[in-house]
């Protein structure tokens, strides 16, 4: 399975009550929840690069499989680490601000790429078709 590929949001279920646990502040989660957000995803051997660009802002992160690394989200910044578990890319952060974790899976399912968070206990995800 290859995540290689333009994925622009399609839809997100529970994510607005997500960013209000992760402490994102009300005039931020109503224009993220039309963000736009687009993932052009490549992948060479272990090391993946990420542009994400949305309403927001354009953010490109590059990381290896395993090897943690910083990522700076528009609240605040995590450390975390991806690693691939048969055909899902597993991500595994800690806050740096709180020390709380977030969970992230990134599958692909009938053709979509499946998002979903967990922090705290509430899950939320979002669903990217191929542009």
């Amino acid at each position: 399975i290859t995540f290689d590929g333009n994925w622009k949001v399609d839809q997100s279920k529970n994510y607005d009550k997500f960013m209000e646990k992760v402490g994102v502040n009300t005039v931020k989660r109503k224009l993220a929840a039309h963000d736009n957000l687009n993932l052009a995803i490549t992948q060479e051997g272990n090391t993946f690069t990420v542009k994400e660009s949305s309403t927001f802002r354009n953010y490109e992160v590059v990381f290896e499989l395993g090897v943690t690394f910083n990522y700076d989200l528009a609240d605040g910044t995590e450390l975390g680490t991806w690693t691939l578990e048969g055909n899902k890319l597993i991500g595994k952060f800690k806050r740096t601000d709180n020390g709380n974790e977030l969970n992230t899976v990134r599958e692909i399912i009938g053709g979509e790429l499946v998002q979903t968070y967990v922090y705290k206990g509430l899950e939320a995800k979002r669903i990217f078709k191929k542009d």
